[in-house]
């Protein structure tokens, strides 16, 4: 039976280029995309009949909430859920939710997809939870919880970085209270810093475009790295049964996570605070 991995943030980016790659190894993928074009150019891309498109919006979370419920009740069971899809903000926006975008897309909506497609997840042999985090995560400030994931207070772009990294670090510490909560079970849970890679160079950023030439001539920020990273935490043998890491494109190795993402006690009231505002929650 073929592996079927869920991959979000597929059409763009570290997350297109692991789709394609994970493709190659006979999977069948499911991507999750914003728009209808960009869903259909991927899957032109990916170049298989095994790939299936889901629409929806991230920053809305009854959407996130619907295609985790039609994954499940499509699929028998998935094998990998990777959590790709995030956003580096250079101003502050709030979601139709009333939520900070930047804490809705790349925390508060891979904590419910993967709670929604836990399920599905469960019903598969072996299955393996790959967040995105990053090593941004370290430049954080300071963390505030649970302020922090309803914290709608300006900043400029220099801010930004400080509030991308804490988004960061939340994913770094869902995935260690994840692993933590799912131990004996057949899933495993881990995150990677995919280091620093020219497909998701500040997009916001108007010389954006230019910069990404210029250091791709340079060969810097390859983003091969990162997606081979993706991919071994994803199929890789070496991984099996591993889980509650934080891995880094540097060496391919396991490192710690910045405090306090390294406290269990911070981890356990971040599910808590994450789960007082997310559940329960009627289908």
């Amino acid at each position: 039976m073929e592996p079927t991995i869920v991959i979000t943030g597929a059409t763009s980016g570290l997350g297109r280029l692991a789709a394609i790659k994970l493709a190659q190894q006979g999977t069948r993928i499911i991507i999750t995309a914003r728009s209808q074009q960009k869903a259909e150019q991927t899957c032109q891309e990916i170049g298989t009949d095994r790939v299936d498109a889901f629409l929806g919006d991230f920053t809305r979370l009854d959407d996130v909430r619907r295609i985790g419920h039609e994954i499940a009740d499509r699929y028998d069971h998935i094998d990998v859920l990777v959590n790709n899809a995030g956003i580096h903000a250079f101003q502050p926006r709030t979601t139709p939710d009333g939520y900070p975008e930047m804490v809705a897309v790349n925390y508060l909506a891979p904590w419910l997809l993967t709670h929604t497609l836990l399920p599905a997840l469960q019903r598969a042999p072996a299955a393996r939870i790959v967040n995105v985090a990053s090593e941004a995560s370290r430049r954080h400030g300071t963390l505030r919880i649970p302020q922090d994931l309803t914290d709608t207070s300006p900043f400029g772009a220099r801010g930004s970085s400080e509030h991308y990294g804490k988004t960061k670090l939340l994913d770094i510490m869902f995935t260690m209270e994840l692993a933590r909560r799912l131990a004996g079970t057949t899933i495993t849970a881990n995150c990677l810093d995919p280091g620093f890679n020219t497909t998701g160079l500040g997009r916001e950023l108007r010389f954006a475009g230019i910069l990404r030439k210029v250091l791709t001539r340079l060969r810097i920020g390859d983003p091969a790295r990162g997606t081979g990273l993706i991919v071994a935490l994803a199929t890789d043998s070496r991984f099996t049964g591993r889980t509650g890491g934080y891995y880094t494109v540097r060496g391919t190795r396991q490192i710690q996570p910045t405090p306090p993402g390294n406290d269990p006690s911070a981890q356990a009231q971040l599910w808590y605070e994450t789960q007082q505002l997310l559940e329960p929650v009627p289908r």
